[in-house]
């Protein structure tokens, strides 16, 4: 029953989110916490696995629109029948003792029959709770959770499922609200379901306001923001990387993973995403969550952790859910924390660095930290690793990786010279000069004129379009200028740009997947630094086409099929759109000239 990734929309309360398909189901939604179990998994198997549809009854199928209510996550989906017009309102309401979606069936022309389908299955489709009825309210528990649903329409059930077929006639308002809460506590009384539409819309609203914003893409950068918020895990700051798991990065096949969690990775480009447009309290908190992540013996660092920090994130697969057009295995948790990855270090402290550039007072304790991490990482940096991209093949010395353990001798060095912290700085600036000349010798191929994915390779990677943002070289260097080249003829396809060709790269999967479109922002970025201005304009705007009818993107497309493939939406994706819409917009401060000038102060 998959539709295309591309044909849903989210909505969240900052400590969960919901994806909600073109046809009126919600067909994902994990409870309480965007990493527990789903009680809807539709979109991963089948309906019953679990989905709530609202939608109208029969018929053909009806002509769709959709939209978010201007600067809000609160969602319209207009249905236009041979009987009428229906508009069904769907959001979350930011959370306060539980998270709770609101749903309202709204008549706008006629009468239209409409028909609602409950197929509650908590833990990823795999528990049938048991069902009870209490006067308009109807209790589904299973295990530890439980969820009731509260409506003035007439329920019964059949099969398994709930059901009620109704008619909405025009100027007609029907509320139907989902509640979650322990199953060993009493169910929580109903929201006001009106009042609490209209709080939901005036919160989002006053957030939105705060976007400093303005320049050509204000929509499409104001859009990425509030999916950002809402991919945001209120209570402690950390942002996930996707609300969802196991959307293949290749229809059919196997690199299928659990994107519920929160990368080091993303830090930097987060933290300029947030600070430029106004929202200093998000970026100070997702700083702190860095901080308390790491905490602790510099050895047992990992790339990513839970939202609260937690760091055991086993890995493990659901065999009773098919998967994504039949994309298995559909895992949880994610084996790649346990990866040795070099390019943390740098992430972490190039975020510190720019928050201090910021504006964003130090944390107490951050220094001494810093001078901890930095002995470990003088002690590593000449070890293998498995990359940005987590290869799952052998280790090496990838170029990306070692560029970063530059960037974090480098920044440490900075804070040094910028701020007064005190340190051995001398030793740094050695040790950073002795990676800069090592990168620059061993992972130039002076065939192709181009840095390559490690030493001694002779296999492109996009991360190589990093080097002049993060101040590695000048955008203007020979050798990026001929990189960049190198990597449009080679990884490019339909204006879209490839991590690196999977059947040349030894990491540990099949071959074949979709544009990572992080990387394609990267090489507009990259235009813009390098005086290519009216081609890093189009390349953004066939970006921004490909984003679907409500303005999200996944982690990748394939230009072939011409959809959206990968965990959805995908922060990464929104951070790269926001960043390369400001280095676009003249008037306004450019990330990548102020993180790549950062070697020049």
């Amino acid at each position: 029953m998959s539709r295309p990734i591309e044909d849903y929309a989210l909505i969240g309360d900052t400590q969960t989110a919901a994806l909600v398909s073109t046809e009126g189901s919600i067909d994902w939604l994990c409870l309480p916490r965007f990493d527990s179990g789903a009680c809807f998994a539709a979109l991963l198997g089948e309906p019953e696995h679990g989905r709530w549809l609202l939608a109208p009854a029969g018929g053909p199928p009806p002509q769709v629109r959709r939209r978010y209510r201007e600067g809000t996550l609160v969602l319209e989906t207009e249905f236009t029948t041979p009987e009428g017009v229906v508009r069904v309102v769907d959001c979350m309401p930011p959370r306060d003792r539980t998270p709770d979606v609101i749903r309202v069936v709204e008549g706008v022309k006629g009468q239209v029959p409409m028909h609602l389908e409950l197929i509650i299955r908590f833990d990823y489709g795999s528990v049938v709770p048991w069902v009870t009825r209490d006067g308009a309210e109807l209790h589904a528990v299973g295990g530890p959770d439980a969820l009731s649903l509260y409506t003035p329409v007439k329920m019964h059930g059949r099969h398994l499922t709930t059901v009620a077929d109704f008619t909405v006639s025009e100027g007609q308002r029907l509320p139907f609200i989902l509640r979650w809460y322990p199953s060993h506590e009493s169910p929580p009384a109903p929201l006001e379901p009106m009042m609490a539409l209209a709080d939901t819309e005036a919160w989002w609203r006053e957030w939105s306001s705060r976007c400093t914003y303005q320049g050509p893409w204000r929509e499409p950068v104001l859009t990425s923001l509030m999916t950002l918020k809402a991919l945001t895990y209120a209570p402690t700051g950390g942002i996930v990387a996707a609300p969802t798991t196991s959307l293949p990065e290749r229809l059919g096949g196997v690199r299928n993973w659990d994107y519920r969690f929160c990368w080091l990775r993303d830090a930097t480009f987060t933290l300029y995403a947030l600070l430029l447009s106004g929202f200093h309290e998000e970026a100070k908190a997702w700083r702190d969550w860095l901080l308390r992540s790491v905490a602790g013996d510099p050895a047992k660092i990992q790339i990513m952790y839970g939202v609260a920090g937690e760091r055991r994130l086993t890995e493990a697969s659901l065999d009773w859910l098919p998967g994504y057009e039949g994309s298995g295995p559909v895992r949880t948790g994610n084996a790649a924390f346990r990866q040795f990855q070099l390019d943390v270090f740098g992430e972490l402290m190039d975020s510190l660095f720019q928050a201090r550039r910021a504006g964003i007072a130090a944390e107490r304790h951050a220094w001494s930290m810093t001078l901890v991490l930095m002995d470990f990482l003088e002690a590593v940096w000449k070890q293998p690793d498995e990359g940005l991209w987590e290869v799952r093949g052998p280790r090496q010395h990838f170029t990306h990786s070692k560029m970063m353990a530059w960037v974090a001798f480098d920044r440490t060095v900075r804070m040094v010279e910028r701020f007064g912290n005190t340190g051995p700085v001398e030793h740094w600036r050695k040790a950073r000069d002795t990676l800069h000349a090592e990168i620059c010798e061993r992972a130039w191929d002076a065939r192709r004129g181009a840095f390559t994915q490690a030493y001694g390779s002779s296999v492109l990677d996009a991360s190589l379009l990093l080097m002049p943002l993060v101040g590695f070289l000048p955008p203007t260097d020979p050798r990026v200028v001929g990189t960049v080249h190198a990597i449009e003829r080679e990884l490019m396809q339909d204006g879209l740009v490839r991590r690196y060709h999977t059947h040349e790269t030894e990491d540990g999967l099949p071959p074949g997947e979709g544009a990572f479109l992080a990387c394609t922002f990267w090489l507009a970025d990259n235009y813009v630094l390098q005086g290519r201005v009216d081609e890093a304009k189009a390349l953004f705007q066939h970006m921004l086409e490909l984003r679907n009818d409500v303005g999200l993107l996944a982690e990748e497309y394939d230009p072939v099929a011409k959809r959206q493939l990968g965990n959805f939406p995908q922060a990464f994706s929104h951070v790269g759109l926001v960043n390369t819409a400001y280095n676009l917009t003249e008037h306004l401060p450019s990330p990548a000239l102020h993180r790549q000038a950062s070697n020049e102060e």
